[in-house]
């Protein structure tokens, strides 16, 4: 079975004045069968309200703030993290427990 990702942005932070987003909170989850794992991160930007492409809090959807965060962090790397955490889980190198029952 692949693995499958869920990217979503749990909240953003946001300027009162001009409405521009300056942090997204992210969140990628991935499942494998039984197996789960996750990563959060945030990303910081510098929103221009005179720009034409400007879209205030009220105006932007979650696909577009992925966007941005996708294009500031490294999508493949983070994905590739949490595939880790995954395989480790399935093939852990310790494991607990005694011999005797």
């Amino acid at each position: 079975m692949a693995i499958e990702y869920t990217w979503s942005i749990p909240t953003t932070e946001y300027e009162t004045a001009t409405g521009g987003i300056t942090v997204a909170h992210w969140r990628v989850s991935a499942v494998d069968g039984d197996y789960t794992a996750s990563s959060y991160g945030t990303c910081g930007f510098t929103p221009d309200a005179t720009d034409p492409a400007f879209k205030p809090y009220d105006e932007v959807t979650q696909a577009e703030v992925l966007a941005w965060v996708h294009a500031s962090v490294d999508k493949d790397a983070t994905e590739a993290a949490v595939a880790s955490n995954i395989e480790a889980d399935k093939e852990p190198t310790v494991k607990v427990g005694t011999p005797w029952g």
